[in-house]
């Protein structure tokens, strides 16, 4: 395993520690954001904490998240402290710390770490998708009309319903890990920020899968899906 990927596993550790205690805490405080977005104590408390330790431990390298912007560099470590801030405000397990390391524009590794649901995702370039230890890999289905799609919005559930074996929205990066495990087989979600995706690509795309996007939106599948899934979305129905 590189030493970028120990550390990014390592800071999943801290984000876990501080994160999956404010989960349904009594006093967790809510407050909404500019863009009409929550934001929890715990998304803040996540983020400074990374922010610090990397500052301490790679002083030379960048930091993009999603509550305290970007520092810019060649070397950046992408963060978003809790991806599913509604859910985690709720007391819905659907949420996750995402952690990726981009160098000179590529993302070379990701961690989705999952406290509430007992699971975590992490993949490194050419080293393979891992969840819990175990290597995953994205399914072998090869025709819309027996995959099952995860979306995000109602139109697009409604859009691919009559058209694949099973559709329904697990939503955020739950979906997309799902697609990466060979759970599902493609998944139709929102235009997504830097923070949202850039760890998921990596493990998708190490899973064997393809990430893209069609309309504004975000799009992974297990690569043998892609083609339709994405001719699907850019259809009127």
């Amino acid at each position: 395993m590189s030493a970028d990927l120990e550390l990014a596993l390592s800071l999943a550790d801290d984000a876990d520690a501080l994160s999956l205690p404010r989960f349904r805490a009594l006093d967790l405080h809510v407050e909404t954001k500019a863009d009409l977005t929550p934001v929890t104590d715990a998304d803040r408390a996540v983020e400074r904490a990374l922010r610090t330790r990397l500052a301490r431990e790679r002083p030379g390298e960048g930091v993009l998240g999603e509550e305290e912007g970007d520092t810019g560099g060649s070397v950046r470590w992408i963060v978003d402290p809790i991806d599913g801030t509604k859910n985690f405000a709720r007391g819905v397990p659907v949420w996750a710390t995402l952690i990726a390391l981009e160098r000179d524009g590529t993302v070379v590794c990701g961690v989705a770490s999952a406290p509430a649901l007992g699971h975590r995702w992490w993949a490194a370039r050419g080293e393979g998708a891992h969840r819990d230890g175990e290597r995953i890999h994205v399914s072998a289905i090869d025709r819309l009309e027996r995959a099952s799609v995860s979306c995000s919005h109602a139109r697009d559930l409604a859009r691919f319903e009559p058209h694949v074996l099973h559709a329904r929205g697990f939503g955020d990066f739950w979906q997309h890990m799902l697609v990466a495990e060979g759970a599902i087989d493609a998944a139709v979600d929102a235009a997504l920020a830097p923070w949202d995706i850039a760890a998921l690509e990596v493990i998708v795309g190490e899973a064997g899968g393809r990430v893209g996007t069609s309309n504004g939106q975000t799009v992974t599948s297990n690569a043998l899906l892609h083609d339709d899934v994405i001719a699907a979305v850019r259809s009127d129905g």
